[in-house]
């Protein structure tokens, strides 16, 4: 009888083990379950949030390389303005300069009746004193390094020859611009003594070519930077 009790109680005592061993490995499965749903998760959150950031940052990128590339054209297209190597277009004056005087026997061999460059250059001076940002004489445009040298009773301007008529653009402020030459004992009153005859034309568009010819640098260089 006892031996039976006692087969009896090992069973219960093995019925309970099994059962919470059972319990223990669901609890265990559900656990790594439970986990590996919440590393899933928190992988997923991660992705998002760099995704988002990621593309934040190429925004930022796209945003930088448009800017920069802007100013960079602009500052571009300003240097090209002032070297004069792409045409100009905007408000401004034309002149034009012409012998009023004919000559005749006696004036013909003297250069004091004819446009000579030291005329043509005290226009220019006081155009640019009066704020021209850019200028032609026949369609040639003027910068830095332009000639305007005497050919006898003709001039060349930037190497090709020309003759009276000229004709001179300038863009600017356009009131400014003729008062520079009109004032009182300026260059038209001065010149007109001579014979030369000067008409000045407020335009809305002026528009000035850009330099066709070359640029030579032989003994010019770049400098350094300091640091550099």
């Amino acid at each position: 009888m006892l031996v039976k009790k006692g087969q009896a109680a090992i069973s219960l005592v093995c019925v309970v083990l099994g059962i919470m061993l059972a319990v223990q490995f669901r609890s265990n499965q559900d656990f790594r379950y439970s986990l590996q749903n919440q590393r899933a998760e928190d992988l997923t959150l991660r992705l998002s949030s760099a995704e988002k950031e990621r593309d934040s940052l190429q925004s930022q990128v796209r945003e930088l390389q448009t800017s920069g590339g802007n100013a960079s054209y602009k500052e571009l297209q300003r240097t090209a303005m002032g070297a004069g190597t792409i045409a100009l277009a905007g408000p401004g004056i034309v002149v034009t300069v012409e012998e009023d005087r004919k000559p005749t026997a006696e004036n013909r061999s003297s250069d004091l009746y004819f446009i000579r460059a030291e005329d043509m250059l005290k226009i220019l001076n006081e155009l640019r004193a009066g704020g021209a940002e850019a200028i032609a004489i026949n369609n040639q445009r003027l910068i830095t390094g332009s000639g305007i040298r005497q050919n006898g009773q003709s001039m060349s301007v930037n190497g090709t020859p020309f003759a009276a008529p000229f004709e001179i653009r300038a863009i600017g402020d356009p009131a400014t611009l003729e008062n520079s030459l009109k004032m009182r004992g300026g260059v038209i009153e001065t010149l007109s003594f001579w014979g030369i005859k000067i008409t000045v034309s407020q335009k809305p568009d002026v528009q000035i070519p850009a330099y066709t010819g070359g640029f030579q640098f032989q003994h010019a260089h770049p400098m350094k930077e300091a640091g550099k």
